[in-house]
């Protein structure tokens, strides 16, 4: 039986799924992280996925992502009477890094569990699935644009088979081929 070769597309749509599933997730977005929409209203808390690149295996393709998970940073006169009680400092960033590390740690999971991922109808073309195995190194991040946001960041590996197919490709057959 052939592969059903996964496209960049397939592999995209499944991690904007993923995110799409997540309850505290509000927005999903992908590109690179420059184009993200922090002006405006944007609804948080954000995951973006930034393309790395993709390198090429024997039979399989492996797509590397950076993840980002952000959420706002209030400032102190924004908040709540919990906000005070649990406070150190004049703004949530510490509640913010613990909320989008909890949300990192759901996708992460999320993905290892590969068959959750085509129960879940996360737009999985045909078995078999994504794999992510290695192991995780999660950094956190603040940034100001005009909203201050912090979250974390984590780089993903995502390997799908590839069975380099060359009879489909679209090219122009030269003349006297296959005579």
């Amino acid at each position: 039986m052939a592969i059903s070769n996964k496209t960049y597309n397939n592999v995209i749509n499944t991690l904007k799924n993923v995110g799409n599933l997540h309850e505290q997730i509000t927005t999903v977005t992908s590109g690179d992280i420059w184009q993200v929409n922090l002006e405006k209203n944007e609804l948080f808390p954000v995951m973006h996925i930034n393309p790395v690149n993709v390198q090429t295996g024997q039979s399989q393709l492996n797509y590397n992502f950076q993840i980002f998970v952000m959420d706002l940073v209030s400032e102190d006169e924004n908040w709540t009477e919990s906000n005070f009680q649990s406070a150190n400092f004049l703004n949530n960033n510490q509640e913010v890094l613990s909320e989008t590390l909890q949300i990192c740690i759901d996708i992460i999971s999320m993905l290892r569990q590969g068959v959750y991922q085509s129960s879940q109808d996360v737009d999985d073309i045909n078995s078999p699935e994504y794999w992510v195995e290695q192991e995780y190194s999660l950094e956190p991040f603040s940034e100001r644009f005009d909203n201050e946001v912090t979250g974390w960041v984590f780089t993903i590996n995502v390997l799908v088979q590839n069975d380099f197919q060359s009879c489909e490709i679209p090219v122009i057959a030269p003349q006297g081929a296959g005579e």
